[in-house]
C-alpha cells in the first residue's frame, strides 16, 4: 500500500527507518515540518523583498546583494553599519574617512552605485548602475534605503 499524505501526494520513494506504523508517523512529521520551514523561509525572503523601494528591482540589486548576507557584493546591513559609523573598517581594511575620500556616505555611495567600482569590501567589481547620472533620483533612493538599515 503506497504512502501518501492526506493531500495525496504519494511519498512510497522516501526510505523511512523503519516499517512500523510508529516510525512512519516520526517521519512524517520530519518531512512536514521540513516542508513548513522551507515554506516559512521563502515566504519571509520575500517579504523582505516586498519592503524594498522599487529601484532594487529595477536596477536587479538582489543579483549581488542581500540585506543580512554576502553575494556576490556586501551584506546592505554591513554597508548601512559601516556608512553610519558603527563599522570601524571594511573587510579591506579601509576606514570611513578613506572610504569616501571626503564626500558624505549619501553622496559617495550615490556616486559608487551609479558609476561602480571595486575596492573597499574586496576585489568584486560593481557593476555601474547609471554612469551618466540620468537615474540620480532613483539612487539616491536606493542609497537612502540602505544607510537607513543600521539606524
Amino acid at each position: 500500500m503506497p504512502l501518501r499524505t492526506r493531500f495525496g501526494y504519494n511519498l512510497s520513494g522516501i526510505k523511512l527507518s523503519s516499517a512500523n506504523s510508529y516510525n512512519r508517523t516520526i517521519s512524517m512529521k520530519s518531512i512536514i515540518a521540513s516542508i513548513v520551514a522551507t515554506t516559512f523561509l521563502i515566504a519571509s525572503s520575500n517579504a523582505l523583498a516586498t519592503n524594498m523601494p522599487e529601484v532594487v528591482k529595477k536596477f536587479q540589486c538582489t543579483s549581488c546583494h542581500a540585506i543580512d548576507h554576502k553575494v556576490v557584493g556586501p551584506a546592505w546591513m554591513d554597508v548601512s553599519k559601516f556608512y553610519n559609523g558603527k563599522m570601524e573598517k571594511t573587510p579591506t581594511g579601509k576606514t570611513l574617512k578613506g572610504a569616501t575620500e571626503g564626500k558624505t556616505p549619501e553622496e559617495w555611495l550615490v556616486t559608487k552605485v551609479s558609476k561602480g567600482g571595486a575596492g573597499n569590501w574586496g576585489t568584486q567589481s560593481m557593476v555601474p548602475n547609471d554612469p551618466s547620472f540620468e537615474k540620480k533620483e532613483g539612487v539616491k533612493v536606493l542609497v537612502r534605503f540602505i544607510l537607513g538599515l543600521a539606524k
